[in-house]
């Protein structure tokens, strides 16, 4: 085979091939590969700033189109894609409860956490009772005994998620953004919260999804979620607050599809210190994309009903 045919090889009956011809051969293949570098240097540099993709985790500076009032427009579907619903620290991969008769469709995603620095800063009675709910997460009562809620996980029960979780479910939520007050609706159960923008109101009663009240800080949504039950988890495994849970929201366009979400959660009974999770959402835009009912209600009557002999079968 010949190297280049600028300089044919020559025959040389077996001998080594002469220094003078092995160096215009080498010479001419690194100027060969001089030019290529060359050329590709300078597409490279020609490329516009603009088309160049940006840093690993971060976005090109963003202005989101503006609402009736002049604040960005967050009015859409968003939809968190990370697993933090069955973990809000890192986790692996793992079976389900029952996976003798669920197999793999009882099955949770291994997943990366949320959780600044990895790890909630529990204070350790409050870790011991974490890994108690995490053992106790499919045992449910149905009775009126206030420690109903003590045990199982509550979306295990339908119950309504709370906040922070309900924007991480499996479940799309959508924003209906007015100046005076942002509605969310959740899919999951039909949840919905309304932030109070102005003027700022005041908690009648705690309750499952809480109080929301919020303000604009440059193009940043900051919403003030106070008056939260204790009924609530953060996730399946078992992670957990007291009523006395006290959750700051941070909405931030960060491009015409995703919204950079963080909270910051402070609890003094539970907690030795505030802490924050962040990540992104992402919207939507599936042609006619809509919201689909999950009544989740008629999926747990049997659960929690039947072991006191007060579930009937729908007729089919």
């Amino acid at each position: 085979m010949e190297l280049n045919p600028k300089y044919p090889t020559p025959k040389w009956g077996g001998h080594r091939p002469p220094l003078q011809w092995a160096i215009k051969t080498v010479g001419a293949v690194c100027d060969r590969a001089l030019v290529i570098a060359t050329i590709v240097t300078l597409c490279i540099t020609a490329t516009p700033a603009a088309a160049q993709a940006p840093a690993a985790g971060l976005f090109p500076a963003y202005t989101a189109p503006r609402a009736i009032d002049g604040k960005p427009n967050l009015n859409g579907i968003w939809q968190a894609f990370i697993t933090a619903n069955w973990d809000v620290e890192a986790h692996p991969a793992q079976a389900g409860p029952h996976p003798e008769i669920m197999g793999v469709w009882g099955a949770g995603p291994g997943g990366q956490s949320i959780v600044e620095g990895g790890v909630i800063p529990y204070k350790p009675e409050a870790l011991a009772k974490k890994k108690e709910n995490l053992e106790k997460r499919t045992a449910v009562k149905a009775t009126n005994d206030p420690h109903r809620y003590d045990t199982g996980d509550p979306e295990l029960q339908c119950y309504r998620p709370g906040v922070p979780r309900a924007n991480y479910m499996p479940f799309p939520f959508q924003i209906f953004q007015t100046p005076l007050e942002i509605l969310m609706v959740y899919e999951y159960k039909g949840a919905v919260r309304t932030i109070y923008m102005d003027p700022h109101r005041e908690a009648p009663t705690d309750s499952w999804m809480g109080w929301s009240n919020g303000h604009w800080e440059g193009d940043t949504l900051v919403v003030d979620v106070t008056a939260l039950n204790d009924h609530t988890w953060f996730d399946r495994a078992g992670n957990y607050h007291s009523d006395a849970l006290h959750v700051v929201e941070r909405y931030t366009p960060i491009s015409p599809y995703h919204l950079k979400y963080e909270a910051t959660i402070e609890d003094p009974n539970v907690f030795t210190r505030p802490w924050k999770i962040s990540f992104p959402l992402y919207r939507r835009v599936e042609e006619n994309v809509q919201l689909v009912e999950f009544n989740c209600v008629p999926f747990v009557e049997e659960l929690m009903y039947g072991p006191l002999g007060l579930y009937k079968p729908p007729s089919r």
